[in-house]
């Protein structure tokens, strides 16, 4: 009797090594994200691959550095934690199998008091605090989803930066699991936050080249 081997599981697949071998129409999960080994990055959302701007600007890194390093000096010795991206964020539905989680994004900035939320390969579960800068290559579709996604897995607040526009604008997740926006900002205003006591995020300095 012929022997039949057995069709691989998902931790044997090959490896993907180039953007070409991905199927843009097919559905994703964080174990498939797993096996790209080529440069260009992607996110999943809800199954969904989206590529990623290319290498940030200038403009676009020295305004993370302005967000990041203030949030990361009031918090040492501290139990929340600041990241900046390449930093993958999953956000399980039903399960933390690699296999069944379909959303994996690296936004550019996350705050999360949870250690437990932590582990080698970024963070399971919704941060306290999600920070995007939008970039030239943010499409309406993507910023939509991420919307969702983020307000379902219980994100408590959602920074939306323009560079272009030098804005700032905030959704802060209401007692029912919604978002709820906030005034939009601009330099010469300030931003506090309960999430992080004593926190004063200075618009004038965050959009200074």
């Amino acid at each position: 009797m012929k022997n039949i081997k057995p069709y691989p599981t998902e931790e044997e697949l090959p490896p993907i090594k180039t953007l070409n071998e991905v199927d843009f129409s097919a559905t994703y999960s964080y174990a498939d994200y797993m096996r790209f080994e080529f440069e260009e990055r992607l996110e999943i959302i809800k199954g969904h691959l989206f590529k990623m701007s290319p290498v940030p600007s200038r403009i676009h890194q020295g305004i993370s550095a302005n967000i990041f390093v203030p949030i990361y000096n009031i918090l040492k010795g501290k139990p929340c934690r600041v990241y900046s991206a390449p930093f993958d964020v999953r956000l399980a539905k039903k399960s933390v199998n690699d296999k069944e989680v379909f959303t994996v994004v690296q936004p550019d900035i996350v705050v999360v008091c949870d250690p437990a939320k932590l582990d080698n390969r970024g963070c399971i579960g919704a941060p306290d605090i999600v920070i995007e800068i939008l970039s030239p290559g943010n499409n309406k579709k993507e910023l939509i989803n991420k919307y969702e996604v983020y307000e379902e897995a219980g994100v408590k607040e959602y920074w939306i930066i323009s560079p272009s526009h030098k804005t700032f604008f905030r959704y802060i997740l209401d007692n029912n699991g919604k978002f709820q926006p906030t005034k939009l900002l601009t330099e010469g205003e300030e931003v506090t936050t309960k999430i992080i006591p004593g926190f004063k995020l200075v618009l004038e300095e965050v959009f200074q080249d």
